[in-house]
């Protein structure tokens, strides 16, 4: 071969190892370094920025977590989420050591009325409506007996008063027709009567006969998924599941303190988190003002330094009692 076919060979080489003006080397090339040597880019030529993984694009939103990276807890068992449930109750038990019904009442049937009248309202207007309709109709002989437009003026500051009217005396006639009387200590009895549910029997249980029962309101409904006891939001599968947690000995009281937390610190709409006394147990902190300071002026009732919701509390409440009605707090 001739010394001008080498030169055109050599080159042709020359332009295919040579990179263009300003283009990095093409990582194709079969050149590779020697063991131990590190690669550098040639002087002039700008390093090939390293497409982003997709680790990193993920990690870019907030939301978005890694599979098995997640900085979220572990899901809890059934047997730590038991032992938290049940250390919530012993808490509260020291912090509510007066925790009681709210409901003025003197005897079983006072209770039934009051609880049913209790709709739709607080306890404290019940416990300031009454005393004039019991100072009226002191019986179920009484009530059943009345004329339903005088009850529903007497009832009107709860609420809702014609349907509670129909309901109260339905009642009434109810234990004067079919109980002597008398309110009756069963669950199966109590839910026949006009007006009257699990939840109302089961107050009237707890309080007036020593029947043991979950009160599940709407305060027990909201702490009860607050502190992860359930996902339900049907008061009967609630208090189903809440009582494979506890004792039976137990429920009575935890229907207190629970409501009790409630009303007074771990509200619907404001949670009063910065003031808790169990926020290491909750699994929902964070969800209401967390700043004490602020947290301390969303407390009601005792807590808040406010009267209670009884006109006629038990010796040992800390509060004030209620003032009546149209008197001022």
């Amino acid at each position: 071969m001739g010394e001008h076919g080498a030169s055109k060979r050599a080159k042709a080489t020359n332009r295919k190892s040579a990179p263009e003006p300003g283009r990095a080397a093409d990582s194709r090339s079969p050149r590779t370094a020697e063991p131990g040597t590190p690669r550098t880019a040639e002087p002039g030529t700008p390093r090939a920025s390293k497409p982003a993984s997709p680790r990193a694009s993920k990690s870019e939103s907030p939301r978005a977590a890694e599979p098995g990276t997640s900085r979220a807890a572990k899901p809890e068992s059934r047997l730590a989420m038991v032992r938290r449930a049940r250390r919530i109750n012993r808490e509260l038990a020291e912090v509510y050591p007066y925790a009681h019904p709210e409901l003025d009442f003197r005897n079983p049937f006072e209770l039934l009325v009051a609880t049913v009248l209790s709709a739709q309202t607080t306890d404290l207007r019940v416990n300031q409506t009454t005393p004039a309709l019991f100072a009226k109709y002191p019986t179920p002989e009484d009530l059943a007996a009345a004329v339903p437009e005088e009850v529903e003026e007497l009832i009107r500051p709860t609420g809702f008063f014609r349907a509670k009217t129909k309901s109260i005396m339905g009642l009434s006639a109810a234990l004067r027709d079919d109980f002597g009387g008398e309110v009756p200590g069963r669950l199966e009895d109590l839910v026949k009567l006009p007006g009257v549910g699990r939840k109302t029997a089961f107050v009237v249980l707890g309080n007036a006969f020593g029947v043991p029962g979950i009160t599940v309101d709407t305060h027990f409904m909201r702490l009860a998924r607050r502190w992860r006891w359930t996902e339900s939001d049907d008061p009967v599968k609630i208090e189903a599941e809440v009582a494979t947690i506890f004792p039976k000995s137990e429920w009575t009281m935890l229907s207190h303190r629970v409501i009790f937390h409630g009303r007074r610190i771990c509200h619907a709409r404001k949670p009063a988190c910065g003031a808790c006394p169990i926020t290491h147990l909750c699994p929902s902190y964070g969800e209401g003002e967390t700043d004490p300071e602020k947290a301390a002026k969303l407390l009601k009732y005792e807590k808040g330094g406010f009267p209670g919701q009884r006109l006629n509390p038990p010796p040992d409440y800390p509060g004030r009692p209620a003032p009546p009605l149209g008197a001022s707090g």
